[in-house]
């Protein structure tokens, strides 16, 4: 049996679609092109179990619908799994619809955010065969093509996992709510070279060095209450992986791929004793004089010397959401952080030799032009000052899933 996980093209006059392994969509003028994990987990389960998997992403291969298209009508795929997000599934109904006509008897999958909380809307508005909910659908896509193979593709619901929708007599069924019960560590080592890693290894603006990588440490937050955050409909809880298999993994990014900078993707990364354990693993095994580390971080979670540790661990890039600069909205929407303290964090991670990054948002239905003004004003303060190094702003997005989209 043959898998494919695809992204085909989403051809737009806004330019270049920012979808997989992305919290929040957004639409690129210049290429930028983020590893995404997930998938990249799924296909190195099926190759280890036996399945014979292509890696078919035409979004980062800059290729053209139609050549996708014309790809898609030679392939021998069995089963073809689609990442979407809300702002573009729209896009993706039509794609599942001229795929189906082109060739009717291959199964599609589709994953993500947006058909996890409207899984009942997709299997509605286009003929897809499958959705996988929750964020560890790489677990469920194996289970579903062990399910496929056995009955020679069919299914028996009662030997699914939780969290899956599927078709049977006209009808669509579910094999109830997903569950995040899975041992990470169980995961194989991605296999970087199945997953096209180069692609994603220089179009991002995230890197100081070249080649660079990601890898995903958790999933995704331990904070896991912000009400805008696509993510918490996919990672209701956080699950790690052992800090000796993220250091394992490191090594192998260094010695055979020679990759120079590694950006960890966890929605926060694993904070305490973990990080600590972590930032001497790559002090012990002389990793930090090899490679760069970004990652997420919440702001207060650290003090002064866990951030000197993460610095001379290697790390460079950390990664916070300011989000507003009104008490009121960062209440509103759980931050659960008061704005000093994020800005004093912020200063003690810039003290510690770190090169923070900020993220605000705009657009809460509830602030006013003073509001805006105020967080505008404190982001500048924040770069002139020289608290942090960067700083992005993002159009806010009610995600369906999210208390925010309530």
């Amino acid at each position: 049996m043959k898998i494919s996980i695809a992204y085909p093209p989403l051809e737009s006059g806004k330019g270049v679609p920012l979808l997989g392994q992305n919290r929040q969509f957004q639409w690129f003028n210049s290429p930028t092109y983020i590893y995404p994990m997930v998938p990249a987990y799924a296909a190195t389960l099926l190759k280890t179990k036996g399945y014979d998997v292509s890696w078919d992403d035409y979004i980062a291969e800059e290729k053209s619908y139609q050549e996708y298209k014309d790809y898609y009508q030679v392939s021998d795929a069995d089963i073809v799994m689609i990442e979407t997000k809300t702002p573009v599934v729209k896009m993706h109904w039509q794609i599942v619809t001229e795929l189906k006509k082109l060739v009717p008897d291959r199964i599609i999958v589709m994953v993500g955010d947006h058909v996890t909380a409207f899984p009942e809307e997709t299997m509605a508005q286009c003929p897809v065969d499958f959705i996988l909910t929750g964020g560890n659908y790489d677990f469920l896509l194996l289970n579903l093509c062990e399910n496929l193979k056995k009955y020679n593709g069919r299914v028996r619901a009662d030997e699914l996992d939780a969290g899956i929708y599927y078709r049977e007599d006209g009808n669509v069924k579910n094999t109830g709510r997903f569950v995040l019960s899975q041992d990470l560590d169980e995961l194989p080592m991605i296999d970087r070279d199945l997953t096209k890693w180069k692609l994603y290894s220089e179009k991002n603006g995230n890197y100081s060095r070249l080649p660079g990588t990601y890898t995903m440490a958790a999933r995704d937050c331990w904070h896991h209450k912000c009400r805008f955050c696509s993510w918490t409909t996919l990672y209701p809880s956080y699950l790690v992986r052992s800090p000796e298999k993220l250091l394992d993994e490191i090594g192998i990014l260094i010695e055979q791929y020679g990759v120079k900078e590694i950006m960890d993707d966890s929605g926060a990364f694993p904070a305490g004793e973990w990080l600590r354990t972590f930032c001497r693993g790559m002090i012990e095994r002389g990793y930090h004089k090899k490679v760069i580390m970004d990652c997420n971080m919440r702001f207060g979670a650290l003090n002064y010397e866990d951030y000197k540790l993460m610095k001379k661990a290697g790390f460079r890039f950390v990664l916070f959401g300011l989000e507003s600069a009104n008490q009121e909205t960062l209440d509103r929407i759980q931050k659960c952080e008061k704005i000093e303290d994020m800005v004093e964090s912020c200063k003690l991670a810039k003290k510690a030799g770190l090169s923070p990054h900020i993220t605000i948002m705009f657009g809460y239905p509830w602030e006013d032009e003073k509001q805006i003004a105020n967080t505008v004003q404190l982001g500048k303060t924040i770069l002139k000052k020289g608290w942090a190094h960067t700083l992005q702003a993002t159009v806010l997005i009610p995600y369906p899933g999210t208390p925010l989209y309530q």
